[in-house]
């Protein structure tokens, strides 16, 4: 069916959410711009990476409701950038062709409009839907040259996600990792994807999901159930979790799935979704006897893993056009649809792997 775009898999790690506020603009300039430099960019270019996510904030602070900024390091196996995605319950962008456009900025802001952010980033994508709110992406390298002088930067990644701790905490209990691994189709490569929910929430849910994240990226154990019984030995003596894993083959067209406990897996196409089966139990603690479901993947579909941080009610119907969007932005739109502040919340995505 496809092939895995195994050069694009991307480790993130969360720097910190700013909500919307009397000083969200400066604050995550500030801080865009620090991240930036530790990371090793020019000046020149965490300068340009402070004032796109400046113009990023403010329109957010402005026109939004319920807004928040994500900022986080994103890494390949040779170098480092910076990425930060917005999320808000606004009114929506009605045009965003027009809103993309040279001279179009927010009222207060430096001036740039989201039309130089976009051509600032390296990557960029935004999904808004009018009278629900929007999703914004951008994402930054340090645009070394290659030997033809064209500012280098890695392909789009298949799959991205998302965490965000419960209100009132500054650590999140769930975590999700992707890795590439050896399949026997004409590629030879296959995809595998962890998405873990750590009892309760704070720095011990936390502990949870970070052993189970190193066990996943760890094993030989290339069987979803596999991998699930190498988590399930590292998070003895811990809270424990909710696991789920997949394992998507595109040569196949098909997708292994094993999970246990509370975690909420999705395969979406323009047709619908179709629900992944997880057993009741608790990983690290007690588990049953563990079984991988098989399903086709869906033309031109993605892959969704959350955890019940977030609701099951969302609909892709309702957010048309989402599934011609990043994985980033999907599962921005998802935890903006679904996510409840009374947990922690996590979304994993795949999309365009197959």
């Amino acid at each position: 069916m496809g092939q895995v775009n195994t050069a694009t898999i991307l480790d993130c790690e969360d720097v910190a959410w700013f909500r919307d506020g009397p000083s969200f603009s400066a604050s995550a300039r500030g801080a865009a711009a620090t991240l930036a430099r530790r990371l090793g960019f020019s000046s020149h270019r965490a300068g340009e990476v402070a004032l796109a996510v400046t113009e990023a904030a403010t329109n957010v602070n402005r026109h939004a409701v319920d807004g928040a900024l994500l900022l986080r390091a994103v890494r390949t196996a040779a170098e480092a950038g910076v990425e930060f995605l917005t999320v808000d319950s606004g009114p929506g962008i009605p045009d965003v062709d027009a809103a993309l456009a040279d001279g179009t900025s927010s009222a207060g802001t430096l001036g740039i409009g989201l039309g130089a952010v976009s051509r600032l980033a390296d990557h960029f994508d935004l999904h808004s839907v009018p009278g629900r709110g929007t999703v914004m992406t951008a994402q930054f390298w340090p645009r070394a040259t290659d030997v033809r002088g064209v500012p280098a930067k890695p392909d789009p990644a298949p799959a991205s996600g998302l965490t965000r701790p419960i209100s009132g905490e500054t650590v999140c209990g769930d975590a999700w990792a992707v890795r590439s691994v050896p399949d026997n189709g004409p590629d030879g490569h296959a995809l595998m994807v962890m998405l873990c929910d750590g009892l309760g929430h704070g720095p011990l849910a936390e502990r949870a999901s970070r052993a189970a994240v190193r066990a996943f990226q760890d094993t030989r154990d290339l069987r979803p159930e596999g991998a699930l019984e190498a988590v399930h030995r590292a998070l003895r003596g811990t809270r424990g979790g909710a696991v789920a894993v997949a394992r998507i083959e595109p040569a196949a067209g098909r997708l292994l799935y094993c999970g246990i406990g509370n975690v909420s897996g999705f395969l979406v196409g323009e047709d619908g979704r179709r629900a992944l089966l997880s057993a009741p139990g608790i990983v690290g603690a007690h588990m049953r006897r563990l079984r991988t479901f098989e399903e086709r993947l869906p033309e031109h579909g993605a892959l969704v893993m959350h955890s019940d941080g977030l609701t099951e009610r969302w609909d892709q119907a309702t957010l048309p056009g989402l599934l011609r969007h990043s994985p980033l932005v999907v599962a921005g739109q998802l935890l903006r649809e679904a996510a409840v502040r009374r947990d922690d919340a996590s979304v994993v995505v795949v999309k365009g792997a197959w």
